[in-house]
């Protein structure tokens, strides 16, 4: 069954057309990949189902609404999660922190109750650390928990950016490039935990340049270049595709 659904999406900007008519669908406890080379509108693409950017027309359906132009906490909200391109953390607060900020959006407590302490604020407190400290076991980052996020590697960070994004309960997570400046253990890892991510039910949306990843962890993939879609299929059927192996590595006319 679909669990997210883009159906003639277009995003102008100026005079520039980022994302031209894409229509695809990503179904539930899949993993789907977004590829193509640099500039072909993927991070666009994720823009518009997280809400940071409003299709000019198309539709973004999500568990069978429709999610244009809403705000990226209320689509947070409904189910959706993501990590950043460029890692978005607080650099200067502790790993446990970090993950809590992710669970915020699930938590009811006003100003008067958390003023107050009221018991069932520090009831829900205690147990948004502990879900908390649960995404840093899962992802490996639990020992250090107190440690400040700015003190991690490159590639840890990665990871606490998935445990803050799976603290928010998602339906479905988002994460753009997560295998950008890892080394090959990493990146290794990373495929684990992608699949045990899959295994726990959650369907997982990703951009990705390392083509061993995709083409080991997706079962479908939806390839884009100046902002259209010109292929989507198995990992099989997309590694045979002509146009594909055009947009990745040129023909004998371009020499």
């Amino acid at each position: 069954m679909s669990l997210l659904s883009l159906q003639n999406v277009i995003k102008k900007f100026g005079g520039l057309t980022a994302v031209n008519d894409v229509s695809f669908t990503v179904d539930e406890q899949s993993v789907v990949g977004l590829i193509g080379p640099n500039g072909a509108g993927k991070t666009t693409v994720f823009n518009l189902i997280t809400g940071n950017y409003a299709p000019l027309s198309g539709t973004v359906t999500f568990r069978g609404q429709v999610i244009n132009g809403q705000k990226p906490y209320k689509i947070v909200q409904q189910g959706i999660a993501r990590t950043f391109q460029n890692i978005r953390l607080f650099q200067q607060m502790s790993l446990l922190e970090n993950v809590l900020a992710g669970r915020h959006c699930r938590m009811h407590a006003g100003l008067f109750a958390s003023m107050f302490c009221l018991p069932w604020q520090q009831r829900e407190e205690k147990s948004a650390v502990e879900r908390a400290m649960q995404e840093l076991a899962f992802v490996g980052l639990d020992a250090g928990y107190d440690n400040e996020a700015g003190n991690l590697s490159y590639g840890n960070q990665r990871l606490l950016e998935i445990a803050r994004a799976l603290a928010t309960d998602p339906k479905l997570i988002i994460l753009d490039e997560p295998a950008g400046g890892m080394n090959d253990q990493e990146t290794a890892a990373l495929t684990e935990l992608i699949a045990a991510i899959q295994k726990r039910g959650i369907t997982v949306l990703l951009i990705e340049h390392d083509m061993n990843l995709v083409m080991n962890i997706c079962q479908k993939l939806v390839v884009l270049e100046y902002g259209a879609k010109i292929a989507e299929g198995t990992p099989e059927e997309i590694k045979s595709n002509p146009k594909v192996i055009e947009a990745y590595l040129g023909t004998s006319d371009d020499e």
